[in-house]
Order: C-alpha cells, then sequence, then structure tokens
C-alpha cells in the first residue's frame, strides 16, 4: 500500500493553463490522494454510460459507437501546456506499439476534453495538430458541462479548478469490447507495457481457448507476444514453440523407452511361463 501510494502521489499533477470562463468540478478537491485512488480505482468494473459528446469535426459522437472494440481514454484540456502534452506524446509511444503489436484496427482512442467552456472542435483540433495526432481510430471529443462531470465520475477521473487552471489525475482508462472498465494506468509517462498489456488480454483473450482455431490461434499469439524493452516493441517468440517441440520429443522418447522396457519384460515373463508350462515341476 506504501508503494502504491508513493506512485499515485507522484502522478497526481498540475496542469498549468490559463483560468477558463466555466466553473469547473470543484475549486479545491475534496479527495486525499489514497481517497482520490480509491475513488479512480472503484471504476475498474463498471459500465461506460451512452453519453454524448462533439468531435474535432464538430460531429456527434456517442459512446456506443465505440462498442466492439477496446477503448483508450485520455484525459485533456487544450489550453494545458505541461502535463497534457506530455500525456498525449507518452500515449502515442505506446499506441503506436500497440498497434504494430496487436493490429492497426484492433482499439479505439479517445482524448477527451473535460475544459467544458474551452474545449470547442477548433481547439480540439489544434491540440491534435500541435501534438502530431493524425491517427485513424483516434478522436479528440468534448462535451457540456453536466455530460463533462458525469463521465469523468464514471470513468473514477477527478478534475478541479485550481489557480493555474486545472489540477487533475494523470489517468488513462482502458475500456473493454462491452464498454466495462478494465483497467487504470497512472501517469505522465508510464512505461509502454502497462498499457499495451491489458489491451492485448482484450485483443487475444479469448472465453473459449479451443472452441476453434481463431480462438487457438488468439491464445497462441497472447502467450507469445512478448515486450522486448530494449527495442521498445513487442514481438512473436519462436522460442516458446521450440521448447514445447524439444519438450515434446524429450517426454516422447522417454516414453518409448519406457514402452519397450515393459514389453521386453513382458515378453521375458512370457517366455518363463510357457516354460514352466510345458516343463512343469514334480
Amino acid at each position: 500500500m506504501i508503494n502504491r501510494l508513493s506512485i499515485f502521489i507522484a502522478v497526481w499533477v498540475v496542469a498549468l493553463a490559463s483560468v477558463t470562463d466555466v466553473a469547473a468540478k470543484t475549486e479545491k478537491s475534496d479527495y486525499t490522494p489514497e481517497q482520490a485512488l480509491e475513488f479512480s480505482q472503484a471504476a475498474v468494473g463498471r459500465h461506460v454510460g451512452d453519453f454524448t459528446f462533439t468531435d474535432s469535426q464538430g460531429e456527434t459522437v456517442h459512446m456506443t459507437d465505440f462498442l466492439g472494440k477496446p477503448l483508450v481514454i485520455s484525459y485533456i484540456y487544450t489550453s494545458c501546456q505541461d502535463s497534457c502534452p506530455v500525456i498525449t506524446q507518452t500515449l502515442a509511444d505506446a499506441v503506436s506499439v500497440a498497434r504494430d503489436a496487436l493490429g492497426a484496427d484492433s482499439f479505439n482512442v479517445i482524448s477527451m476534453g473535460f475544459d467544458a467552456g474551452s474545449d470547442n472542435p477548433d481547439r480540439l483540433r489544434y491540440f491534435a495538430s500541435q501534438n502530431d495526432i493524425d491517427v485513424s481510430g483516434w478522436k479528440f471529443l468534448s462535451g457540456d458541462l453536466a455530460t463533462t462531470l458525469a463521465f469523468s465520475d464514471n470513468l473514477g477521473f477527478i478534475f478541479y479548478r485550481s489557480p493555474k487552471g486545472f489540477d487533475h489525475l494523470s489517468q488513462v482508462t482502458v475500456v473493454d469490447a462491452k464498454g466495462t472498465v478494465y483497467r487504470q494506468i497512472y501517469g505522465q509517462t508510464f512505461e509502454t507495457p502497462l498499457l499495451v498489456e491489458p489491451l492485448k488480454e482484450l485483443v487475444f483473450g479469448t472465453s473459449a481457448p479451443f472452441a476453434s482455431i481463431g480462438d487457438l490461434i488468439k491464445k497462441v499469439r497472447l502467450f507469445c507476444t512478448i515486450y522486448d524493452p530494449a527495442a521498445d516493441r513487442y514481438r512473436f517468440d519462436y522460442s516458446i514453440f521450440i521448447q514445447l517441440i524439444v519438450g515434446t520429443l524429450v517426454v516422447g522418447s522417454m516414453g518409448v523407452f519406457v514402452v519397450r522396457e515393459w514389453w521386453r519384460i513382458f515378453r521375458r515373463r512370457r517366455r518363463v511361463v510357457k516354460q514352466q508350462t510345458r516343463h512343469p515341476t514334480t
């Protein structure tokens, strides 16, 4: 608990920005770091409601539009000059690795602007451009204040006004294909596997491992796709198959030896029995 808390305190960041015109959640957080972590983690296993937002092109988007694939949700506000760009760049790097390993269309990404008074489509487009985010399946969304507050509560995200703009959790949320919160990731920067591993479980995981060839292939990819920290990339590990083949050969050889020995002993005993039958002692 101490280590977990210290990590959480380290990622409780101050997002620097000019003061906006719309009131945010509170002017001062009602949460201690311990309570904030508990609030965030309580969202795991919770179904995400069908909220309605506007994307950077001015189009209406519903959360149900994202059902059917895992979804990664990051929280930003467009006037942020400090933590939000760092979070976005860290996420972009991890998303690149994840899509290389899992497939280009295997999951979707949302950057959610929580400053309801300022995060309009024009500013969302500018923020995406400034951070070089032009990726298929990655949308920048915002909503009205009531929707933003309800959505943040639903997903365990905490933010509040501060003299410098907003204080907020550095949080990335992973949602499964059915719309249930699966994992929370914390920190302005985080290690790539913290995002890719839960996505790998969701993309390749199946409830019936041998129901079909497709399920079997997914299980193989789940266990054999491993992270290479030196390259910061995932690769398919063929050594597992080599180990399985070698292990099978060793076990098979031992089995053949045991069977041959058993058969040799069995034949010897049969010969003894036959001899005793032909020449019984008197």
